[in-house]
Formats: structure tokens, C-alpha cells, sequence
């Protein structure tokens, strides 16, 4: 995977360019035509997924609680705390999307140790400090003034946490 591609999502915009580099060697890719489910509800998971292009919608127990574009990432939960996807998300038009294996997100934390600092953070504001039993993720459809750089972080008005 280019590099230049990479730091294209707030993620890992900004990373030193030797990280850059390991988070590139570890990353795949994967389509996903509209209407086709990118991870379902309860599901372990295994991968997370960085948007590089296309939309889907994000639904918890039924309720539709937000959308996922460009540059935002889904994954995080089940793969550094849960086990299990904690949301559905379903393409509504088609996406490309850049993904990175459980595996390959557990060397990120020897090879390229900021950005797994920031999917840390990525996950502790997604659950809200809540990282056992099935954190309630949140998620919003534009950025805040306040977002740090290079995070998208993710609110919105959807169902209270259990």
C-alpha cells in the first residue's frame, strides 16, 4: 500500500514517515459493493477498516445511529477490547477500504507505536472508557472543531449505553 494513501485518513495523518512506512507494509485492501455488509453485529471480529472511500450506515440493535465516510474507521472495538462487533455496517454505496488484521494491529504496538496510541484513543472515546461486555460505540457524520489532529473521533445521539 502507498503511503501517501495512508496518511490521506485522519488517522494516520501526520505520522512520523518510518511509521507511516510499518503501517503501510501491514495493510490490505477490500471492496465492498453497496449494500454489502462490511461487519455485522455480534460477529467476532478480526480486522478493522479505514474508509478511503464510499459510505455506509452504522446501526446498534436495530437503530440506525449513524454513517462512516472517508477517513473514519470501523473495527476498533471488537479487535482491541471486545471480541465481538458491536455495531452493524452496512455499505451504502460502494466503498474501498483499507484493513489491517488483528495480528497486524497487535505489531503495530512495536513497529509503529503512535498509531497505535491513536486507535487506543480511537477506541476509548468510541466506548466511552468502557472497554469490557459489549461497549456502546458512537458515531457522527461530520468533524468537530475540537477533534485532535489527525483522529476523527465519533458522537451522536443514538441509543444509551447499556
Amino acid at each position: 500500500m502507498d503511503a501517501d494513501r495512508l496518511a490521506a485518513i485522519p488517522i494516520f495523518a501526520e505520522l512520523p514517515p518510518e511509521e507511516l512506512a510499518a503501517v503501510a507494509g501491514f495493510a490490505d485492501e477490500v471492496d465492498v459493493g453497496s449494500g454489502g455488509s462490511v461487519v455485522s453485529e455480534g460477529d467476532f471480529g478480526h480486522a478493522i477498516f479505514a474508509v478511503e472511500s464510499g459510505t455506509a450506515e452504522v446501526i446498534i440493535d436495530g437503530v440506525h445511529v449513524g454513517h462512516v465516510g472517508p477517513g473514519d474507521v470501523v473495527g476498533e472495538i471488537a479487535v482491541l477490547a471486545s471480541g465481538r462487533r458491536t455495531a452493524t455496517v452496512t455499505a451504502t454505496s460502494p466503498m474501498h477500504l483499507i484493513t489491517f488484521f488483528k495480528r497486524d494491529v497487535w505489531a503495530l504496538e512495536r513497529r509503529a507505536p503512535e498509531a497505535a496510541r491513536r486507535l487506543r484513543h480511537l477506541l476509548e472515546e468510541r466506548a466511552g472508557g468502557r472497554t469490557t461486555r459489549r461497549p456502546r460505540p458512537s458515531f457522527r457524520t461530520t468533524p468537530r472543531a475540537d477533534d485532535p489532529p489527525g483522529l476523527r473521533e465519533t458522537r451522536s445521539a443514538g441509543p444509551e449505553p447499556r
